[in-house]
């Protein structure tokens, strides 16, 4: 095989709609390997491409257990109806994992590894829950980490708390911010911007956690969702704002894109959405945790040789609004180039799946706006981001 330097172009980017992650959710009844196969399905029916030209698949999923577990992608593409030659692998990089996906994929289009490669994601935790796979007593990090951090590493929500605490944001803000979250991603449904994006799923056609009659004051009834006594005592400094209503929802859904080199593109007739700018993977502290959106939007830029000024859209997943008003404060985005469809605290954050969600919406907006670039950027759990830059190409 002859290894050379090429682009890496997105053709195709599809999801489902997003159902809430609970019993009785739009897709909660639907394995997770026939809802990932439905966007793989989706991807080449769409693209109209053979799916026997498809080198490997690489999929994201978090709690990777039960109907999750045993490499859930290559049982996908199976389901899709994918020939069984086609491969397929599962990474997991918490929150971020399908983001992941994509970058792996795409660096090897760029280093000549692949010539056609699918990055997906899934995530069904109305059937399979946050956590599934740590067992009740299970020690998921082991001696030597509790070792450097003897005073114990906190759940996501205390991080998001610390946070708040740390840049000074008040309740009433996170409320706006959630309230705008909202107010966007029902503009967009309403407008239709979402309808290139969505394959829909049976009668599910629309993404079931957006609340367009959300108001700050609607949020400010509900109660901190992370209070406890014991971290109040070890962390002062928290107010306890971060609430069910600020924070995004559990929910059901998948995505997947379709990449490959521009060469590759011509001799197949498919014609490019956006380029694979640069990437970027960061480390943060791991008691904050979510942090790492920080240093990783500097870090692509840096990579790409642009700067913010440069950036037209920016997708920063909405895991707590916490994390994306830090990242404003630090970075000095202008909010309104910010989730422009809606974020994550609206449409829903199907873990493994929220990564490439983000993408697909990242490109379908940068074409309905003609901006030139997107800047994507996800915190996960552990203290890791990662950060893509996107060129329009439509």
């Amino acid at each position: 095989m002859v290894i050379k330097s090429q682009d890496a172009v997105i053709v195709e980017a599809v999801r489902t709609p997003i159902g809430k992650g609970k019993p009785g959710g739009a897709l909660s009844d639907v394995h997770p390997v026939d809802l990932l196969a439905h966007a793989l399905r989706a991807v080449v029916d769409r693209s109209g491409i053979d799916p026997g030209l498809v080198d490997d698949v690489i999929g994201g999923c978090v709690d990777q257990v039960g109907e999750q577990a045993m490499n859930t992608t290559r049982y996908a593409l199976l389901a899709a109806g994918f020939p069984e030659s086609v491969p397929a692998t599962t990474v997991d990089r918490q929150c971020g994992s399908s983001q992941q996906a994509v970058h792996f994929a795409a660096q090897g289009v760029m280093a000549g590894a692949y010539d056609v490669v699918i990055a997906c994601g899934v995530e069904s935790m109305s059937r399979v829950p946050m956590w599934s796979n740590v067992p009740p007593g299970a020690d998921p990090f082991g001696p030597s980490v509790a070792a450097r951090y003897p005073d114990g590493l906190v759940p996501q929500g205390i991080s998001a708390e610390l946070i708040a605490a740390k840049w000074s944001l008040s309740r009433d803000a996170m409320d706006r911010f959630a309230t705008d979250s909202h107010r966007k991603a029902a503009f967009a449904r309403d407008a239709g911007l979402f309808e290139g994006e969505i394959a829909p799923l049976g009668e599910v056609a629309a993404d079931e956690s957006v609340r367009p009659g959300t108001t700050p004051e609607v949020l400010a009834g509900l109660r901190p969702a992370f209070a406890d006594p014991g971290f109040a005592e070890r962390f002062p400094q928290i107010d306890w704002s971060v609430t069910a209503g600020n924070s995004s929802p559990i929910n059901d859904g998948a995505a997947a894109l379709l990449i490959t080199s521009s060469e590759t593109a011509a001799r197949l007739g498919l014609r490019p959405l956006a380029r694979l700018h640069s990437f970027a993977v960061t480390g943060s502290d791991p008691l904050l945790m979510l942090t790492g959106v920080i240093p990783a939007t500097e870090r692509v830029l840096r990579r790409g040789g642009l700067s913010l000024g440069d950036i037209d859209l920016f997708e920063v997943n909405e895991a707590f609004a916490s994390v994306v008003l830090a990242w404003q404060a630090e970075t000095g985005v202008d909010p309104a180039k910010v989730n422009v469809h809606g974020g994550a605290i609206a449409l829903g954050h199907p873990l493994g799946a929220s990564g490439a969600r983000l993408m697909t919406t990242l490109v379908h907006a940068l074409r309905a706006r003609g901006g030139r670039y997107g800047l994507q950027t996800m915190c996960e759990a552990g203290g890791l981001a990662n950060a893509t830059i996107l060129e329009n190409l439509a």
